[in-house]
């Protein structure tokens, strides 16, 4: 288990507003807010966006948690690390910490390897580390896949049942803290909320992952609550 819970906010600008550039400069505002409030990770899962939108979008994401960032804007890491869902290539082209996988994406190693090849000297790379990897993982078994792949951490969901996808089988506490005896951080996501947060972190959760948890509240206050509960 981590010294303290980790924070992962997950973008998703549709449910921020009804025109794109509302979308956009609220998901922006909301990044600078996580950022500020020490929030460990955000993963940028515009997934509908073409390359060339996701990668501008990105190098603003960018520039709002250098921006926000307690440590100077030309510190690295950053206090906050942003991943971008599924592309690779625009985490490198954009300073990105990292990428978030899916579970039939490509392996961790596999990333490594195209990070190493691609990104070694690319002057657009702010980054001379090596790339924070995130996996999404559905059972115990995708939690250990990952991890023998060289997963950073993993993201296990959902453990309870979402509102807004009620057809989605909740893989329970149970089947959370048998994911959680695997030796990478692994994260709680799906129904996750302030009064359940905590046996997520009891049965063995490193931290908590969400979209709608920050996204629709006030982040610095939602990440005080979080980080007061005892691990």
């Amino acid at each position: 288990m981590a010294d303290r819970c980790l924070l992962y906010y997950i973008t998703d600008r549709t449910a921020l507003a009804a025109d794109e550039p509302t979308r956009r400069r609220r998901l922006l505002e909301k990044t600078s807010e996580a950022a500020l409030a020490g929030v460990d990770y955000i993963q940028l899962r515009e997934r509908d966006m073409t390359t060339r939108e996701l990668e501008s979008l990105a190098h603003e994401a960018m520039r709002a948690i250098r921006e926000a960032s307690p440590l100077t804007p030309d510190h690295w890491p950053l206090t906050t690390a942003l991943l971008i869902n599924s592309r690779t290539d625009v985490a490198l082209a954009t300073g990105a910490a990292g990428v978030h996988l899916r579970s039939d994406d490509l392996s961790p190693h596999e990333v490594r390897a195209i990070w190493e090849q691609c990104g070694a000297g690319a002057p657009a790379r702010v980054s001379p580390r090596a790339p924070l990897i995130g996996v999404s993982c559905h059972s115990p078994e995708e939690v250990t896949k990952a991890a023998a792949n060289g997963a950073t951490f993993a993201v296990f969901a959902p453990v309870f049942e979402k509102d807004n996808v009620p057809n989605a089988q909740p893989a329970g506490l149970t089947q959370l803290g048998q994911a959680c005896r695997v030796k990478i951080p692994v994260l709680a996501l799906g129904g996750v909320s302030l009064e359940n947060a905590q046996s997520c972190l009891q049965a063995g959760a490193a931290g908590i992952a969400a979209i709608r948890l920050f996204q629709d509240s006030n982040i610095a206050d939602t990440v005080a609550t979080l980080r007061r509960i005892p691990l």
